[in-house]
């Protein structure tokens, strides 16, 4: 009769116990909490007001990592600068790259612009693609299709709970997207140059013409030759919309529209990074109301 009830108990609290996942950055988290429900504690690692290629590495992330069940990273070299260190530091073979608690999103994505020459004459490019692929809306659902994967096996206990949840998502987001692509169709064929290459995914997705950057290489501060051939370029062209993230200095993206007429837009980089956009549908809403009023 002991050894019954000590069964149940122990059942009973492998039923009530929550996966503690970790994740790198705000969208990551969003994604996760939608597929885990009420099974998932969620823990995110940087802040959205960060640049995502370097987020300081505190010691109390050292200590979320050592206790969590499960690290769900966007992949693409984006954290290559500052997550190392701290997984080696957190010790926790749960979820190290390879085990069935780490999941590494860029692996269910189809990147682009994979560079085969990794050298600094080239600025900082990342040799496995474009890491920024979440920018593009409907890249959510084999981000989404892939983190319900890995919650099974980590807690098979409440599988069903987390397929009914995905189904339920994806249905959310199918309708999300019809919406969201014709909207966008008020954007196609803009010219637009951007200060980082962060948005070439949703540029080719919606048809918008990227003509330059104000970095002259990813990572690359801009300087004064680069910045007038880009003024002169954006002239000729008839460029009128300057993308610039939060993170990076507005100074040159400011004076570029001074001297062209071109307008600067804002936009996101993660989730909550500008007013209003702290949810999945507001994030990418940004970008239409911004871009395409």
């Amino acid at each position: 009769m002991k050894k019954v009830f000590i069964v149940l108990v122990l059942t009973f609290s492998a039923l009530l116990a929550r996966v503690d996942v970790a994740v790198t950055y705000s969208y990551l988290a969003a994604v996760t909490e939608s597929i885990g429900g009420e099974h998932v504690k969620v823990t995110v690692l940087s802040s959205p007001k960060q640049d995502p290629h370097f987020v300081v590495p505190k010691p109390s992330l050292i200590s979320r990592l050592s206790r969590a069940d499960m690290l769900v990273i966007n992949g693409g070299g984006l954290e290559i600068g500052w997550l190392p260190p701290l997984l080696e530091r957190a010790n926790n073979p749960k979820i190290n790259p390879g085990r069935a608690g780490f999941v590494d999103v860029s692996r269910v994505v189809d990147t682009i612009e994979k560079s085969e020459a990794v050298s600094r004459a080239y600025g900082d490019v990342h040799p496995e693609g474009n890491p920024h692929f979440y920018i593009d809306p409907h890249n959510i659902v084999p981000i989404a299709t892939l983190i319900e994967h890995k919650l099974e096996i980590v807690d098979p206990l409440h599988k069903n709970d987390y397929a009914a949840n995905l189904k339920r998502f994806l249905d959310r987001w199918q309708k999300f997207l019809k919406r969201f692509d014709a909207r966008m169709e008020k954007c196609r064929g803009m010219k637009v140059v951007q200060y980082h290459e962060l948005y070439n995914y949703f540029l080719k997705r919606y048809g918008i013409v990227s003509v330059g950057t104000i970095e002259p290489l990813p990572g690359i501060a801009p300087g004064s030759k680069h910045t007038l051939e880009l003024i002169a370029s954006m002239k000729e062209k008839g460029v009128k919309t300057i993308l610039q993230d939060p993170y990076h200095e507005k100074r040159t993206a400011r004076f570029i529209a001074a001297k062209t007429g071109a307008r600067v837009v804002v936009l996101p980089h993660d989730l909550g990074a500008v007013e209003g956009s702290g949810t999945l549908e507001s994030f990418y809403e940004t970008y239409a109301e911004r871009l395409c009023r």
